[in-house]
């Protein structure tokens, strides 16, 4: 069984960085892409980041290319995700997902409780 469990969040003001990290345990955290959502008040829930099992390609939403960066620590079983610049239209909760994309993993979409980053003007 996956569990993801992410860390880091705060309070900040605006152009301030934050670092989440989302731990990762269960088994074969290398066979499966590491994403970032978020979750604003009243909005519905939006793709942040991904990266792909080795670390191979990333992508990102729009809004945020240029600020931030996904990372993963494949020995660690981390995830991270570095946010600089922050605005305050980056508040939100942040959850990782971890997605099954190998064919040992395939199927498997797991979530972390989310954590909260508030970006103060």
């Amino acid at each position: 069984q996956v569990q993801l469990v992410e860390s880091g969040g705060g309070l900040v003001q605006a152009g301030g960085s934050l670092r989440l990290s989302c731990d990762f345990s269960g088994d074969a955290f290398s066979m499966y892409a590491m994403n970032w959502y978020r979750q604003a008040p009243g909005k519905e829930r939006e793709f942040v980041a991904q990266i792909r099992p080795t670390g191979e390609s990333t992508k990102f939403r729009d809004s945020v290319k240029g600020r931030f960066t996904i990372s993963r620590d494949n020995r660690d079983n981390t995830a991270y995700l570095q946010m600089n610049s922050l605005k305050p239209e980056d508040t939100a909760v942040y959850y990782c997902n971890a997605e099954g994309v190998t064919t040992y993993t395939v199927g498997g979409n797991y979530w972390g409780q989310g954590i909260q980053v508030t970006v103060s003007p």
